[in-house]
């Protein structure tokens, strides 16, 4: 009986590591394929999501009469279906491949034709893998239903191990297995679980055959207890089953950038919401089963009363002015979700063990209701909440559906609720009218901010401390560098400008639009590209001449993940500079800086024609590892040091590059460009200032390891993953220091 019990536990443990692994895979090769951007990530979750709830309300209504025709044991399907799951993993990065290139004139990404086509190649990459998985729960419960007619609360006995298996498989995903493995193998480690999972199904089912079983049998002993609650009715349960679902996942969305600017906006900022989050729900699980146990489960009213209070912690313990305490405050920051969270775990198995009564047609149809909010919630999230309202109120109107709850509960005990309802209030008004947001922070002194699905852009200061902030980090400010982007890619090029055909650039990473404005006054036609709508919106609030920059009939803003741009467009360039986002570790940062990416660059490389690319301060490791991509793309590189003493400047070509004159220079370089050159540098002496720069020239020897396995690509994202080497270098640190 216990090694039954334990064989089911680990089962769906691993099912959830396996599950977990997938999403954090599908939704990097989905950034790859169709972009960096908000949709993807609400699309991928949707859809995972919109599986598992046809998955769980199909699958229970049909096993248990395919079970009893065929004399089969649920177990077996669930082996078959865990099997297919493994198998199906592996077409996967195909069907993306395949749809990415079929997509590519679908035009720009922020198009309503380019949004509806990925999202339907998405949807048939993963959905059918989705809906399998979705098929687990009632399979299983079918089989434990099948052991013991008198089992009423398997789902929540399933549900516990499965969020377990989720949050293990959250942290050792980001820790662990994409830094040693890469992600080809880290998917292929889960369908290797998924065939374990397949095999010890096999077994437990030839060990417990199919049987025609009575009320009151017991052979497996999950737990026989009914769940008694007269506080909600059916409907109801399936009303909260929805909201939760709905609430739960539109505030993941909110979450993660109302807390960006707080931890950064590295893989392990998302990757430690994420655990707390699961944590938090199988704590809250775990406590159910245990007052299963013991028959002293909290009715369903008391849980909405906790929840009514707890919902507003976020939005009350993130309050931007408490950021100068920095670790204490991220603390907060996570423990202020716990509570609700572990309520949440708590409430969704009770609910659905409620309503099912241990069915497994009962257990799919509830498990979809709350499944289906899930789907709604990061959609609203991105597209409503958070691009009208902001982060607060949406955190706000998240929370109120709990608060018209406890309202009806208070309706009929006012005395019981009375003290909860004066907490709830306090910290509704506190939310509402004093809790305080870095959007706020941000919305004063004529400052500029704009939202839209993708991020909350703000433009901020004056005069040369203007700077652009994206969703609360610093991204860049007025500074030559960013003029020497232009400027000096040009003057390394080697062929006229009035030689046809016309001499062309490509400005990946619009940002401030300096760059872009630099690249004009060459005279020549300049695409810049911008991934988030609101950037171009504000680049006016920088520059007086915006307007007449983007009249310009020489320049072009497309808002489109660069990668994608270069993928699509059949136009060549001769010259094209980049500049990612900081910083150099920020998640999704890798596909801009990966040897895939410098083949993509190459692609649309005229002969002879120059690649800059910006890299500010970064880990050795990871700058090394640049480099190396690069040198290994590009046969002849040029690094220099920034106008301003930091960062680095490298410039790559499939032809030899070769840094003309100062004179040649002089008589190549158009009068406004000089001008434009020189605006920022407080200098009038061109030749004095150009040969400052010259003299900033590294080789490229010294810039790399000597380990050629330190590169990026798109399977090994090197500068994203960091966690063991550098607690490795730690370790290395500490034992040298007790040696000596």
């Amino acid at each position: 009986m216990k090694r039954i019990r334990a064989a089911l536990f680990v089962l769906f443990f691993l099912s959830g590591f396996a599950g977990l692994l997938y999403q954090v895979v599908w939704l990097r090769m989905a950034y790859a394929s169709f972009g960096i951007i908000t949709p993807v990530l609400s699309v991928v979750i949707s859809v995972f999501m919109l599986g598992l709830a046809a998955g769980t309300l199909f699958g229970g209504r049909f096993i248990d009469s395919i079970s009893a025709r065929t004399g089969l044991s649920p177990v077996f399907f669930y082996a078959l279906t865990e099997c297919c799951i493994g198998a199906g993993a592996f077409l996967v990065p195909l069907v993306f491949r395949s749809g990415s290139a079929a997509l590519l004139m679908a035009g720009e990404m922020d198009s309503a034709r380019y949004l509806v086509l990925s999202t339907l190649v998405i949807i048939a990459s993963i959905l059918p893998l989705c809906i399998l998985m979705g098929f687990t729960f009632p399979f299983m419960m079918s089989f434990v239903k099948n052991l013991d007619k008198s089992n009423k609360t398997g789902f929540s006995f399933l549900y516990l191990a499965n969020v377990i298996g989720a949050m293990s498989g959250t942290i050792i995903t980001a820790l662990v297995l994409v830094e040693l493995l890469g992600l080809r193998r880290t998917w292929t480690v889960a369908a290797y679980v998924n065939f374990l999972i397949a095999a010890i199904s096999v077994v437990i089912g030839i060990m417990y055959p199919y049987r025609k079983t009575n009320a009151g049998d017991n052979i497996i002993d999950v737990d026989r207890d009914a769940v008694h609650d007269t506080t909600v009715s059916s409907g109801q349960a399936l009303l909260l089953l929805f909201s939760t679902g709905l609430t739960s996942m539109s505030l993941e969305v909110v979450w993660i950038r109302a807390f960006t600017p707080a931890f950064g906006t590295s893989i392990y900022t998302f990757a430690a919401i994420l655990a707390v989050y699961l944590f938090a729900t199988s704590a809250g699980s775990l406590l159910y089963r245990r007052h299963l146990a013991g028959d002293r489960v909290y009715d369903t009213y008391k849980l909405i009363k906790l929840l009514g209070i707890s919902v507003f912690f976020p939005i009350v313990l993130s309050d931007w002015r408490l950021r100068s305490f920095d670790i204490v405050f991220q603390a907060l920051v996570l423990l202020s979700i716990m509570p609700f969270c572990a309520l949440l775990g708590y409430l969704t198995p009770k609910l659905i063990d409620l309503y099912s009564e241990g069915r497994p047609s009962g257990a799919g149809y509830a498990y979809s209701i709350n499944i289906i909010g899930c789907i709604a919630g990061p959609v609203l999230a991105s597209y409503v909440f958070l691009q009208y309202f902001g982060i607060k109120f949406s955190m706000v109107a998240m929370a109120l559906p709990y608060v018209v709850f406890f309202i009806s509960y208070l309706v009929k005990t006012p005395v019981r609720a009375s003290g909860a309802a004066a907490v709830t209030g306090v910290l509704l008004i506190v939310s509402i009218f004093i809790s305080y947001d870095h959007e706020m922070f941000y919305n004063k002194n004529n400052n500029l901010v704009v939202r839209d699905y993708t991020a909350t852009v703000v433009a901020l200061g004056k005069g040369m401390d203007k700077r652009l902030f994206v969703n609360g980090i610093g991204i860049t400010h007025l500074t030559p560098i960013t003029k020497h982007m232009a400027h000096i890619p040009m003057m390394l090029l080697d062929r006229p400008i009035s030689q046809a055909p016309p001499v062309s650039a490509l400005i990946i990473c619009f940002g401030m639009g300096t760059t872009h404005r630099s690249m004009l006054t060459w005279n020549i036609k300049s695409t810049a590209i911008e991934l988030i709508p609101s950037v171009k919106a504000v680049f006016p609030y920088f520059y007086d001449d915006a307007h007449a920059i983007l009249e310009n009939p020489n320049g072009r803003i497309v808002v489109d993940d660069g990668r994608r741009f270069l993928n699509r467009t059949k136009e060549m360039y001769d010259v094209i500079t980049i500049d990612p986002p900081p910083p150099v570790e920020a998640a999704g940062s890798s596909l801009l800086y990966s040897e895939d990416f410098y083949n993509a660059i190459k692609s649309r490389l005229r002969e002879g024609g120059i690649f800059q690319q910006w890299v500010p301060i970064a880990e050795l490791k990871t700058q090394q590892a640049i480099v190396r991509s690069i040198v290994n793309s590009f046969p002849y590189v040029k690094a220099y040091t920034g106008i301003e003493g930091w960062g680095v400047h490298f410039f790559a070509s499939m032809s030899p590059i070769k840094m003309p004159q100062i004179k040649e220079i002089e008589v190549k370089m158009p009068e406004l460009a000089k001008q434009d050159l020189l605006e920022w540098s407080g200098s009038k002496d061109f030749s004095q200032f150009m040969s400052k720069f010259l003299l900033t020239e590294l080789t490229i020897q010294q810039l790399l390891n000597n380990n050629t396995h330190i590169l990026i690509s798109d399977d090994k994202p090197y500068n994203e993953y960091y966690f063991l080497r550098r607690q490795k270098a730690f370790l290395t640190t500490v034992l040298s220091k007790f040696a000596k």
